[in-house]
């Protein structure tokens, strides 16, 4: 629970499990539930949803909230128990789901990313004017459009297709967009009927000031939306950490902002308006850092809305998750949706514990107010200053003031919120902080901008300063001492990057023969854009304000991955979703700046693609990436077809009138850029895929197979030569796995497949499992 947003512990735990929200207002005294309806596009009213409700004796006006029609087929209701049988037999209507809560999954990156080398800016310019017509749609927590990265500077007028609006609201006037924020809307009827608001479509109350507004009053939706598309802002920092020029992935792409997520949570209904709605007023990129728990893809309603979105040719990119290092954590896990883990940067803000034993060992810190003393100082250190294991938590109410007064206090990482246990040391008295990971966060540091001096350590650090802190309490040698000290900003960290402890992992557990998530990007320390209510913490007590902001999450690495797709989208305008993704995929890379394979920051072992799918993301290689793996919509209706999905849950997520399955199609069989190869009792422990590729490299070009992995399966690819003679040649390509250990014993393992040519290296990796 330390996203940089944390919701209610019910909410997340909604997130995890779908949940209907019963209210009393829609009728009288009588308790409503927010349900999403699916219907059949062959049998959709011609009067629209709100005559189909009428036919069926529902009032519209009180119950029904959206219709959706461009990345779905259906509406969003709040209706009372006696509705549910009378829609579930109504010609037309595919599937009735309640509606579900979603979480939020919370600048040197461009450099980091090579974006700004001297091999990479003759690409960049040669295609700098397309990306003006590329628009990013961010799904978020809304917009502070008053930001310097938001300056339209000598943009040109957005695209003549460009159908969305900015929505005049609370403290938001349309006049705040221009020319790099082009849209902003926000989506509220399912929460307000959630929360007792009823129904009632845009005539319903708010229940809060700022409700009926795009305006972001947290400061995560503008984090996410000047990360992908920020415009150049020279001096940004944060607090004078990170001092440097801040820039989007593609700071030539407009931003619109759909604001789908408030302090009480994302709900599914509000989220699926906002993607239609995106997908209608014609975005290129859609950007999700939000998620919740494992469903079938007919019930996941980002799954549903994403598969619209990706068969009108939109990219769409969703986080994978904080609830790393844990396997089998990952979320967003359609084929149709970029996947998006978190690594760290080669930036660091370094900071320091001195103990008297002479030891001084090393943390991160972004606090920048006054020392604890004059000048840095030896001060009393307290572990478990309120006598019970919740103290040494440090969570609220469990600090006694007079054992912590002025002196720096020790706490475990875990529970609550990173800043909230240094909000809850300040008010109990304390000079200082000293925030100590757990066997969770291994060696994984990420810096917070603490209301008092503070300083975070990894488990080993964190360990010795435990250790010490105890045995001096316990021996009566003295009270413990220790000291801060804060090293500002470091470039060039070694290595980098690792892949962060928090971001989810593999294996999907919703179809585990797709490999999950697809690729890293930074996402630990990010500095982008903040909003001007809200201070760094994000508490309510902290009053600084600041342009910017430095957090971390799959929800700051998500939107780079966003932003590099439309650079790609403008580059190849003729690439389709899963093509940009394949490009991404098959150049991504997998070795540090240390010139080693890439690390897990949870225990520093080696990371594998449960952690990182096919590694981290290189743009510059993803811009001529020599072969695709493109999928179309009949590929993923094949896909769906192979899951045992009935025909109805197929036409809820494709939108088709007509399914015809293939008789013979596996999950694995889809035309992924990666493999998961899972080895069955009745498979004999023998699997067979195919692929399929696209030349987009050199017209004669020659590619042989090089294949590497695990002695526990044995791997051949036919034929092992592939010979393309023109540009968009089509070649296919089969693998045989053939597992040749006892699978009782087998524990996952991996490996790699790549194409090499004269000039690229075109890499697949390969996660395989065993099931008895």
């Amino acid at each position: 629970m330390e996203l940089h947003l944390v919701l209610v512990l019910l909410l997340l735990a909604a997130a995890a499990h779908p949940i209907a929200f019963a209210n009393a207002g829609a009728a009288g005294n009588a308790t409503t539930t927010t349900y999403i309806v699916f219907m059949d596009p062959a049998r959709l009213p011609a009067a629209g949803h709100a005559a189909h409700l009428q036919s069926l004796a529902i009032d519209p006006d009180r119950h029904l909230l959206y219709s959706y029609s461009a990345a779905a087929h259906g509406f969003a209701a709040a209706l009372l128990p006696h509705h549910l049988p009378l829609l579930r037999a109504s010609p037309g209507v595919l599937q009735v789901v309640p509606d579900e809560v979603f979480d939020l999954h919370t600048t040197r990156t461009p450099e980091f990313l090579g974006l700004l080398s001297p091999a990479y800016q003759p690409a960049i310019h040669g295609f700098e004017a397309a990306t003006h017509d590329v628009v990013i749609g961010v799904l978020d927590t809304g917009v502070w459009p008053e930001s310097p990265s938001f300056a339209g500077g000598d943009l040109p007028p957005p695209p003549a297709r460009w159908k969305g609006v900015c929505e005049a609201g609370v403290d938001f006037s349309p006049s705040v967009c221009g020319r790099k924020l082009v849209g902003a809307r926000s989506f509220s009827r399912g929460l307000r009927a959630a929360n007792g608001g009823g129904g009632g479509g845009a005539r319903a109350g708010v229940g809060r000031k700022g409700f009926v507004s795009a305006r972001d009053r947290d400061g995560h939706g503008t984090h996410t939306a000047t990360t992908a598309a920020g415009a150049v802002v020279a001096n940004a920092s944060l607090l004078g950490y990170a001092t440097g020029t801040a820039r989007g992935m593609a700071p030539g792409a407009r931003v619109a902002a759909y604001k789908v997520c408030w302090p009480e949570g994302c709900l599914g209904s509000d989220i699926l308006a906002g993607i239609d709605a995106a997908v209608a007023d014609g975005v290129g990129v859609l950007s999700l850092s939000l998620g919740g728990g494992s469903a079938p893809y007919f019930r996941d309603t980002v799954a549903v809305g994403a598969f619209g979105a990706a068969a009108a040719g939109v990219f769409v990119a969703c986080s994978a998750g904080n609830s790393g290092p844990s396997g089998a954590t990952v979320a967003n896990s359609a084929p149709w949706v970029a996947t998006v883990g978190a690594g760290t940067l080669d930036r660091d803000f370094p900071a320091y514990v001195t103990l008297p034993t002479g030891a001084r060992l090393a943390g991160v810190s972004l606090y920048a107010g006054p020392s604890p003393s004059p000048r840095p100082a030896m001060l009393p250190l307290v572990y478990g200053g309120g006598g019970d294991n919740a103290s040494r938590l440090c969570l609220s109410g469990t600090l006694d003031p007079a054992a912590v007064r002025g002196k720096i206090v020790l706490c475990d990482r875990g529970v609550n919120a990173r800043v909230e246990k240094g909000a809850v040391v300040k008010a109990a008295g304390g000079a200082g902080m000293v925030l100590a990971n757990t066997a969770a966060s291994g060696e994984e540091l990420v810096a917070d901008s603490h209301l008092l001096p503070a300083v975070a350590v990894g488990k080993l650090a964190g360990d010795k300063i435990r250790e010490y802190a105890s045995r001096r309490a316990a021996g009566g040698a003295g009270a413990p001492m220790a000291m801060l000290s804060f090293g500002g900003t470091v470039l060039g960290v070694q290595p980098s990057p690792v892949v962060a402890a928090f971001s989810s992992r593999g294996p999907n557990t919703v179809v585990p023969e797709i490999l999950k998530p697809d690729m890293i990007g930074p996402g630990v320390n990010i500095l982008a854009g903040w909003s001007g209510v809200a201070g760094p913490t994000g508490l309510v007590k902290d009053g600084r304000r600041t342009h910017f902001n430095i957090i971390s999450g799959t929800s700051m690495s998500c939107p780079h991955i966003s932003g590099v797709a439309a650079l790609l989208k403008a580059a190849h305008p003729e690439w389709s979703p899963a093509a940009i993704k394949s490009a991404l995929m098959t150049t991504a890379y997998t070795v540090d700046n240390t010139n080693s394979s890439l690390r897990d920051a949870a225990g520093g072992l080696l990371a594998t693609p449960f952690a990182f799918g096919a590694g981290h993301v290189d743009p510059q290689k993803a811009l001529s990436p020599g072969l695709l793996y493109d999928i179309s919509t009949k590929d993923y209706v094949s896909f769906l077809c192979s899951l045992n999905y009935t025909t109805p849950h197929i036409q809820v997520i494709t939108k088709m009138s007509n399914i015809t399955c293939p008789r013979k199609f596996r999950p694995g069989d889809l035309n992924y850029p990666s493999f998961s190869v899972v080895f069955k009792k009745k498979s004999k422990h023998v699997m067979r895929f195919r692929r399929e590729v696209t030349n987009v490299g050199p017209a004669m070009s020659v590619y042989n197979v090089k294949v590497s992995g695990p002695a526990s399966v044995s791997v051949k690819v036919t034929p092992a030569k592939l010979v393309f003679n023109k540009v968009g040649q089509k070649q296919r390509y089969y693998v045989t796995f053939a597992s040749t250990v006892d699978a009782s014993n087998a524990k996952p393992d991996f490996g790699w497949i790549s194409w090499m040519s004269s000039q690229h290296v075109v890499r697949s990796p390969i996660a395989y499992t065993w099931k008895i």
